[in-house]
This record gives structure tokens, C-alpha cells and sequence, in this order.
């Protein structure tokens, strides 16, 4: 009994420690080993509780959501203009690179599988993450006020998210050098500001009104 304890002891230590790998790096650029390290684990126990890497990213992806739903996922249905909505779902994207919580974990796990699709989860895509890609594409056609062709539409929401992702890919050290000030929730919301009103504006540009 206390084996098999110790075991299971030890795949969470695994699954919790992909989920940070993951989300930091990306599926393509995360190491096992690094995984393994912050486990405090042998890449053998990978191989014996998953069977591979690609495994691995599955189920830390599951446990990643499973966390992330267990906390409450964010409402941003309120009753007000697409552009206000638009400016709460993005601000919800990027507010939990200063806060390191679960929900904010899972995003970047989202961002990273948005930017370059792993095809490694796509059940769990269809499952979890399409509904709320759905809220950003109909936002965006809602603001455009007038038919869209499909590709004008993700064409935006490429554009929205890409901003997204880069201030959730960067290195923190790196991101403050470049913005000469320390990471702050204030600076956070500013950036969300900025990527709103850069965005809005691109797509009136796209939509032609001048």
C-alpha cells in the first residue's frame, strides 16, 4: 500500500511539474528532463507512468483545465458594448502573467497550443478550449458590424491572440528590461489597454472604416 502511495506520489509530482514545463516552454521546446527535475524524479518514471513525452503533455494538459475549472473560470458574458468585452477577455488572458495561479497556468498552456498547434489534443481542444476560442471570434465579427469573410475574422483573432502570447512567452527579467519598469498588476492592465485599443483600431482598419 505505501508503494503504491509512493507512486502516486510521484506522478503527481510529474503531471504538476509538465504543467509549469509546459507552459513555460511550449510542448516542442520542453525537456523531460527538466520535467523530471523539478519532480525530483528519474526520466524513467516518465516512460513507466506515461510512456512518452506526447503522453505527458495530454494529461497535463487535462490536469492543467481540471485546476483551472476547479477554481472558477472567469465570466466575461456581462451585458455591455463587444468592445468592453473584448477589453475584459483580453485583460483575463494576459492579468495572470503577474499572478502565477492555476487559471493562469492553463492559459498559457492555451496561448502556447494556439500559437503552435501540437495536434497532440485535439479532443480535449474540441471539448474545452473551442467554446472559448468561439467568444473571442464572435466578439470580433460582432464589432465589425457588417459580413466578414472567415479568414478576416481569424486573421484578427491571430493578430489578438499573437500580442497575447508574446507577453506570455518572454522572460520576466527580459520584459522589464524592455519596458524599463518591474512587472506590476497596474502595468499588466496598461498593457491590456494598449492591446485592446491597438486592436480595435486594426480592426476598423481591416473593415475599411476610415
Amino acid at each position: 500500500m505505501a508503494q503504491r502511495e509512493d507512486g502516486m506520489e510521484t506522478l503527481n509530482r510529474i503531471l504538476n511539474s509538465a504543467c509549469e514545463v509546459f507552459a513555460e516552454n511550449g510542448y516542442h521546446a520542453a525537456k523531460v528532463a527538466e520535467i523530471c527535475r523539478r519532480a525530483g524524479a528519474n526520466v524513467s518514471a516518465v516512460n513507466y507512468y506515461f510512456g512518452d513525452k506526447a503522453t505527458l503533455y495530454v494529461r497535463a494538459w487535462e490536469k492543467a483545465f481540471k485546476k483551472c475549472v476547479k477554481n472558477g473560470l472567469p465570466n466575461t458574458t456581462a451585458d455591455t458594448s463587444p468592445e468592453n468585452r473584448l477589453r475584459a477577455y483580453i485583460y483575463l488572458l494576459i492579468q495572470d502573467f503577474y499572478d502565477q495561479s492555476d487559471y493562469g497556468q492553463f492559459t498559457r498552456l492555451y496561448l502556447m497550443e494556439l500559437a503552435k498547434p501540437t495536434g497532440l489534443i485535439q479532443n480535449i481542444w474540441r471539448e474545452m478550449i473551442e467554446p472559448r476560442r468561439q467568444v473571442m471570434i464572435e466578439l470580433i465579427r460582432e464589432i465589425m458590424k457588417k459580413e466578414t469573410t472567415d479568414e478576416t475574422v481569424l486573421f484578427c483573432e491571430m493578430s489578438i491572440i499573437n500580442q497575447c502570447r508574446t507577453l506570455l512567452t518572454i522572460r520576466l527579467s527580459d520584459l522589464e528590461y524592455f519596458l524599463d519598469q518591474p512587472i506590476s498588476p497596474d502595468l499588466v492592465k496598461r498593457m491590456a489597454e494598449h492591446i485592446t485599443r491597438f486592436s480595435l483600431a486594426g480592426i476598423k482598419e481591416v473593415c475599411g472604416d476610415n
